[in-house]
Formats: structure tokens, sequence, C-alpha cells
């Protein structure tokens, strides 16, 4: 029987059917009915255990709905940090940098990382050889960048991410886009350059965009919190079974 993970982000839902650490078919849906969402879904699949790392706490009312569509139930927010304690992590850390770093820690397993997460903010996370959490940072992201431009001044427009850029803007608008991908991108190399012996792995919604332009070698891992949920869940199973 699979068991299903689900990342509940700032502007997106994530889930996936897992059998062991393997993830299977992936869904995504960007609404308000979340958890009706995840209650439809899990009653159609029949997860053995169901993970839920969500970035909004759970009320009592909704953890009692989630636990009645599974046999098992792995919640992970504010409110439940055991996971960053189980794993070596600091309580500080959102459950989704948590899973993100439990799956770098696997995928490099004796190598030095650094992680970028590309979503509504920008966080770089740093793990050494042995897997220490050496700490991180978080920026705004890139779409965040645009929109705070927008909002906070009186005259300038709201500009989406650019197909392409150059090193200098020749409009508003041209200004915008070069200022903020400029502007990330002077952030991504100052970072590695902290750590040039590091394994660099980009994630997150953005991570594709930006790496087509870096000229280091770069790991893209797309589902990388969806890996790491994976492997707690099959951590979890494997030691309630014992």
């Amino acid at each position: 029987m699979p068991n299903l993970v689900v990342e509940i982000g700032n502007t997106a839902l994530k889930a996936a059917l897992t059998e062991g650490i393997t993830l299977g078919k992936t869904f995504r849906y960007q609404g308000e009915k979340r958890l009706e969402f995840i209650s439809d879904l899990a009653a159609r699949e029949k997860p053995e255990v169901l993970t839920v790392a969500t970035a909004v706490p759970v009320t009592p009312t909704e953890e009692a709905q989630l636990r009645a569509c599974c046999r098992r139930l792995i919640l992970l927010d504010s409110a439940h940090t055991a996971l960053q304690e189980r794993y070596g992590l600091p309580a500080y850390l959102g459950c989704d940098r948590a899973a993100s770093l439990v799956a770098a820690r696997h995928l490099f397993r004796g190598k030095s990382c650094t992680v970028f997460d590309f979503g509504t903010t920008l966080t770089v996370d740093f793990l050494s050889a042995e897997g220490e959490y050496l700490g991180g940072n978080i920026s705004p992201g890139c779409r965040t960048r645009f929109k705070a431009l927008n909002r906070y001044s009186r005259t300038l427009p709201l500009v989406d991410t650019p197909a392409e850029t150059g090193p200098l803007g020749h409009s508003i608008r041209e200004s915008i886009e070069d200022g903020v991908i400029s502007g990330i991108m002077f952030e991504i190399t100052g970072y590695v350059g902290l750590y040039p012996e590091n394994h660099i792995v980009f994630t997150g919604g953005d991570a594709i965009y930006f790496v087509k332009r870096m000229k280091n070698s770069i790991f893209v891992v797309c589902n990388l919190v969806l890996m790491g949920l994976a492997l707690i869940t099959d951590d979890y199973a494997e030691k309630t079974l014992e």
C-alpha cells in the first residue's frame, strides 16, 4: 500500500504517492480548499501513512479531519518540530527546509552541499560533508521582488519574470527585470563562493530558470522537499513496525 506525502507551501500544494523512498505519481493544487483536496486524494488512494508538511499551522479540527482519512498521520508544522530535532536540525527551520535537507543528506551522503530553494522566498542552506547543518539565509523570491517593487512604489509597474535579460536596462521595465534577476544572480554567485568546494543543489519553482544562467555544475532536484518527506515517512513506518 503506498504512502502519500503532501507539502503545503505559501502559494501551492504539492503531493506525491510514495513506495518506500521512491516518488510515484505527483499532484499539484493551487486553490483555497486545500484540506478538501487532501481528503479527496487520500480517500481515492487509501495511503498507509499520510505525511503533511505545512507552512500554515493546522487547527485541532483540521488535524482530526486529516487523521480520519488515513491509517496513520505524520503532521509537520510550526507546532510539531520533532522532525527538526530528530534529524539534528534547529527547531526554527520550517518543515519544508528541514525535509529538503534530509533529502540532500541522503542524495549527497559524504558530500558538503549548498542548497538553494527558489520559491516565494529564496532560501540557501549549507551542509557539511558529515551532514551537519551550518546555517542558512532567507530573502525574497523572484516574483516576490517584482511584486514588492510594484506595491511599495508609486510609479513602478508590476513586471513578470522575463525570458531574457541583459546586464543593464534601457527602460523602466527592463531596469526592473534586469535589476531583480541580476540581483538574485549576484546572491547565488556570492553564496557559491563561500564554499566553492560544495555540491550546489537547486530546487523549487524557479530552479530551472536560474540554473540556465549558471556556469557552475549544478544539481537540480525539482521535488527535493517531497523526496525528503518520503524519506521521513519511510523512516517512521519502519520504526513503528519494529
